[in-house]
């Protein structure tokens, strides 16, 4: 039984990977989401034809008593439903269970966006007097200017950059390339970066990678991730921040200051203009805050 869905799910991973061309990403998102329910599936003691609504239903419910968030429930059912759908494709089920199976309603949740002040702040923490602190200001300064995905960031290459031009490329999602404009603030601290930083980082080596770590080899996205969180702890900043915080600011804040929604679309890579609607939501939540704030009969 163990070999069979074990199976079925290499095959599964095999396809999307050759098939349908899905990025290493979304395939280990898929692998880590079907691995655990390989184990409910062995537990249960469940041949392939066996699995029925019911047993989806209650390795859903599970999840949650096991304190996962409505939006993890959601991305397995996501996972589960793509799975089953190649499985009956295949002729290796009779009956796709997840055909009775509902997602549940995702919660409204407006990702955390930080302040002007307090981006100032952050940046203000890393020090220019050591490799390590330049590449960290570097790295805030060009998250917050361009709005990049961190995954974009740890990949963005030496020949990525075309700054005479004051312009980025990069490969998002669905490997879509974009040109990204990046302000001279930003660009200014990538030249002050490679003009020594860089170079004491790479330790006499090469690399193709803009952002390096302290050994020289491209900076990991976990790497990024406890930067941030380590400056974000030394500026004083309570909410909870992540790379993907800057990329919620950086949107907010060019929507504040007039940009076009379809521009803002455009700068953050989004297939669909619903997914950069967020922006607006929080523009507004922002203003009715100040307007509490600071109205004098709010």
């Amino acid at each position: 039984m163990t070999h069979k869905i074990d199976s079925a799910i290499a095959d599964y991973l095999h396809y999307i990977r050759i098939e349908r061309g899905l990025s290493d990403n979304t395939i280990k998102s898929y692998h880590q989401d079907l691995q655990q329910f390989a184990l409910y599936v062995t537990t249960e003691k469940l041949q392939l034809n066996d699995i029925d609504h019911i047993a989806i239903l209650t390795w859903l419910n599970n999840l949650r008593e096991q304190g996962k968030s409505n939006n993890s429930v959601i991305r397995m059912v996501t996972s589960l439903r793509k799975f089953f759908g190649y499985l009956l494709q295949e002729g290796l089920i009779l009956h796709n269970p997840m055909t009775d199976v509902r997602p549940p309603k995702k919660a409204e949740h407006l990702p955390s966006v930080l302040t002007v002040a307090e981006i100032d702040a952050l940046l203000a923490v890393p020090t220019e007097t050591t490799p390590l602190g330049v590449r960290n200001r570097t790295l805030i300064e060009v998250l917050y200017a361009t709005g990049l995905r961190v995954s974009e960031l740890v990949n963005l290459k030496m020949s990525d950059l075309h700054l005479q031009l004051g312009l980025i490329q990069t490969i998002g999602k669905g490997d879509k390339e974009r040109i990204i404009p990046i302000g001279e603030v930003a660009a200014d601290w990538l030249e002050k970066y490679f003009s020594n930083s860089r170079l004491l980082l790479l330790k006499g080596n090469e690399s193709p990678f803009v952002f390096l770590n302290d050994r020289g080899n491209q900076l990991s996205r976990q790497g990024v991730w406890k930067i941030i969180k380590k400056l974000v702890l030394l500026a004083g900043i309570t909410k909870d921040v992540s790379p993907h915080t800057l990329r919620h600011s950086f949107a907010t804040h060019i929507l504040e200051n007039g940009a076009d929604l379809r521009i803002v679309q455009e700068l953050l890579g989004h297939a669909d203009i619903s997914t950069t609607q967020i922006y607006t939501h929080i523009s507004k939540k922002r203003l009715s805050e100040v307007y509490d704030n600071f109205h004098p009969r709010a």
